[in-house]
């Protein structure tokens, strides 16, 4: 009996620690994120908080038609669409972690209309009114992203050109499904400062935010998401899948990121120079880099999308 009790209380603390990980980490009430005004307050913030407001707003007041698909796994996900002209480029674009479709994109959405792109902004599974509570930093988000390329090409028919956009996890998100069977109608990837992979920023976030040693950390968030979120957190990569990617890639970071460092996106672009072009933007934070430098960040965006749709000006 005290063998039994000396043997169950060690597996006891160590699924306390995973299921504690589990609910910090990956479980999403999703009903408490759907706040587009729930802006961090950092150094690097604060000074531009009330134009992010600003145009958090302008986003929200535009017209859209809402949407929904169920998912290779039966979850129900919900996405905004905004339609700007019959025949148009669909942009399909995946927030953050802990995100919000407004939030994220109030600068991209700008550069989006004004290219006269049509826009389909994705409401990501265990967040905002999508179903499901675990979020799996890309790991299921990728496939979620084939159904919704299945949903986009079934809706606007064989001849759309896609562009898949994403921030943040949104970014791995699209570089992880870069290597899949992805249908010929997309064009291009536009990724703002994306991570590896997802047990890269974790332990990232173990050694340098809460001061744990890396490997302890993705120890215990490794065996987190298997136990209580029934995935594995090393299937899948984005600096693995980018390697074997055939669709062209625009990496974007800010060199003063501290939460996903801006040599993420070095990596991810040294692994396949062929099919990547990275744009660094000094003294921009994570996600910041069109606040730092909007014209030069709509000259990048705007240039790349002409160019993998064929239509930019000789």
């Amino acid at each position: 009996m005290i063998l039994l009790i000396v043997l169950l209380i060690p597996a006891a603390v160590f699924l306390g620690i995973c299921f504690w990980i589990y609910r910090f980490a990956f479980y999403s009430p999703n009903k408490t994120q759907n706040d587009d005004h729930s802006v961090a307050h950092t150094p690097q913030m604060d000074p531009m908080r009330e134009h992010i407001m600003g145009m958090i707003d302008a986003a929200r007041a535009i017209p859209y038609e809402p949407v929904s698909i169920y998912s290779h796994d039966g979850l129900e996900l919900h996405a905004k669409y905004y339609h700007q002209q019959d025949g148009a480029p669909l942009d399909i674009c995946f927030h953050g972690y802990r995100g919000t479709p407004a939030r994220d994109f109030s600068g991209g959405t700008q550069i989006m209309r004004r290219e006269g792109h049509n826009i389909l902004m994705i409401e990501e599974r265990a967040q905002c009114g999508s179903a499901g509570h675990t979020i799996t930093f890309g790991i299921q988000e990728r496939y979620d992203c084939l159904d919704w390329l299945d949903y986009a090409v079934g809706r606007f028919g064989p001849e759309v050109k896609i562009i898949l956009v994403g921030i943040s996890m949104g970014a791995a998100t699209v570089l992880m499904a870069s290597e899949l069977r992805l249908p010929a109608q997309v064009v291009g990837i536009i990724a703002d400062c994306p991570y590896t992979s997802p047990l890269a920023i974790i332990r990232k976030v173990s050694r340098e935010d809460m001061h744990l040693l890396p490997r302890t950390g993705g120890f215990f968030a490794t065996a987190a998401a298997r136990i209580f979120g029934r995935f594995r957190l090393n299937a899948a990569s984005a600096l693995e899948a980018v390697r074997h990617t055939r669709v062209p890639i625009l990496l974007i970071h800010g060199e003063e990121d501290h939460f996903v460092p801006c040599g993420m996106s070095r990596e991810i672009h040294a692994a396949n120079p062929a099919m990547t072009e990275l744009h660094t933007f000094p003294d921009a934070g994570h996600g910041l880099s069109f606040l730092v430098d909007p014209a030069r960040y709509e000259n990048l965006v705007t240039s790349f999308s002409n160019r993998v749709l064929n239509t930019e000006q000789a």
